[in-house]
């Protein structure tokens, strides 16, 4: 059985690698179905806000939510709070042109364990920083020959 920081760390993980993948049901078995999201342009129901967020990030060519520092206080058997750094990267093509999108900020979070599994409550996502620039040249490398990332964007069967 994994300690309430591991099931809350894997918490984190589902809900990017399910935005990143496109995989809705993924990224709302991060919150509990009476979840809310605070995502600035978005307040409300967390189980709208996946379907939201999937829809509109098929755009993108490719995401990546990188999580890092993953702050956590189990204040009780039910309840913890957390803070989370992320740095998203979004790739596509704007008027022709390829351009990398990153995000910076932190989500703050409130978990609650129900019947031995924690999941979001209540998330805030705090906004650091973003930034645009023109993809210009790729890395001196055959990426042709590596699978590529949009390959393998939805729900895993």
């Amino acid at each position: 059985m994994l300690s309430p920081h591991d099931q809350i760390r894997q918490v984190a993980a589902r809900y990017s690698r399910g935005v990143d993948r496109l995989d809705l049901a993924t990224m709302q078995s991060a919150y509990w179905p009476d979840a809310i999201d605070d995502h600035g342009v978005y307040v409300g129901d967390a189980m709208a806000f996946c379907e939201r967020v999937v829809a509109s990030h098929a755009r993108f060519e490719s995401t990546m939510h990188c999580v890092m520092n993953h702050w956590i206080d189990v204040v009780d058997d039910a309840t913890a709070h957390g803070e989370v750094y992320n740095v998203t990267y979004l790739r596509s093509v704007v008027d022709g042109t390829p351009v990398l999108d990153t995000w910076w900020g932190r989500y703050v979070d409130r978990y609650e364990c129900r019947i031995g599994e924690w999941r979001i409550i209540h998330r805030v996502c705090v906004h650091e920083g973003t930034e645009r620039r023109e993809v210009t040249a790729a890395m001196p490398i055959d990426a042709a020959r590596f699978r590529q990332g949009h390959e393998d964007r939805g729900p895993v069967a």
